[in-house]
């Protein structure tokens, strides 16, 4: 099979030949249909401290088709098409048991993060079967959907709350998305460019404003009143304070952007605030069953944010894309 693989510091993704991998017991092998490019895919194939490593194989926005199952698999059948959870938890430890968090697994048993592949095999642990309506590109939503609704549902919205989203990429746009099925009152999207604009405001923002001198006074008046809440889905410095120069008293915060630099923040400026500030990371498969069988019921269509989709020998030249100034919003790599 082909698969994408990263050399490791720094160098350029390549596609390689690799033998058919066979699915072992509680295993299942499926033909990748679709994976998304994911930030995390771009930021740590960078050659920095935050890395894959060497000879990595990566990918974990993905889904695909059951074409083989493993001894002792009763519960999926050849043909199902499934969406994959990338991270394989021990479901003992403290944090599987009381979190309910499968990247917070204390074990770590191993990793289904192999998407960008025309093969893989994954552990029937993290398959979310698909149902019927569903395609395989919103299939391999499915994770970027669960990172945002991980993040929403931490934040406690209740009906009628202000909320302010920072940023435009795919974390913030499902961000919005959730925002709006679970309750929020105004949403308000800002970003330093008007490109997604209408991408936000179609996933259920009210209105957008781009950074500025002004910002704080357009949000408010867009939202009426300083936001409840603010979800920090940019993940660059500087973006924390913005957060909290812009959220209510007694707000809260949620940073979703999994920033891997140092971001200085002033504590008396969010003391002033008396503002609570939510890290975040991850999901449990109950947000994948939840999506895979809500997504087609909600007000959008969470696949408006496909710009793109290239077969997987384009891939290495899609990242060198993304990586500069481009149009795309979410990418979807065929197999």
């Amino acid at each position: 099979m082909k698969a994408a693989i990263y050399p490791g510091g720094g160098k350029p993704v390549t596609i390689e030949e690799l033998p058919d991998p066979q699915p072992g017991p509680g295993e299942v092998l499926i033909k990748v249909a679709r994976c998304g490019i994911c930030g995390t895919d771009l930021s740590f194939t960078r050659g920095t401290m935050w890395d894959f490593g060497t000879n990595t194989q990566f990918g974990h926005e993905y889904a695909g088709e059951i074409i083989e199952v493993g001894k002792d698999v009763t519960e999926f059948r050849v043909g199902e098409r499934i969406a994959v959870l990338p991270s394989v938890a021990c479901g003992q430890c403290p944090s599987c048991r009381t979190l309910e968090n499968n990247v917070l697994c204390q074990a770590m048993p191993g990793t289904a993060m192999v998407g960008f592949a025309e093969l893989a095999k994954v552990p029937t642990s993290v398959a979310t079967r698909l149902p019927a309506v569903l395609s395989m590109a919103d299939g391999a939503l499915v994770e970027p959907l669960a990172i945002s609704l991980y993040g929403v549902k931490l934040a406690q919205i209740r009906p009628g709350d202000r909320v302010l989203v920072l940023g435009g990429g795919t974390v913030a746009l499902y961000a919005i998305y959730w925002a709006r099925r679970l309750g929020a009152g105004r949403i308000v999207a800002m970003s330093r460019s008007d490109r997604r604009k209408d991408l936000c405001l179609e996933m259920g923002a009210d209105a957008f404003v781009s950074y500025g001198d002004n910002e704080i006074g357009e949000a408010v008046e867009a939202l009426g009143g300083s936001p409840q809440f603010v979800f920090e889905c940019v993940g660059a410095e500087g973006m924390l304070t913005k957060a909290v120069m812009h959220v209510a008293q007694f707000g809260k915060i949620v940073s979703l952007g999994f920033c891997t630099s140092p971001d200085p923040l002033i504590p008396g400026m969010a003391s002033y605030k008396c503002a609570a500030i939510q890290f975040a990371v991850g999901y449990s498969m109950k947000e994948f069953h939840y999506i895979a069988d809500q997504m087609d019921k909600g007000h959008c269509d969470p696949k408006a944010i496909i710009t793109s989709d290239v077969p997987l020998v384009d891939l290495p030249r899609m990242m060198d894309l993304l990586r500069g100034p481009n149009a795309e919003t979410k990418v979807h790599v065929r197999m």
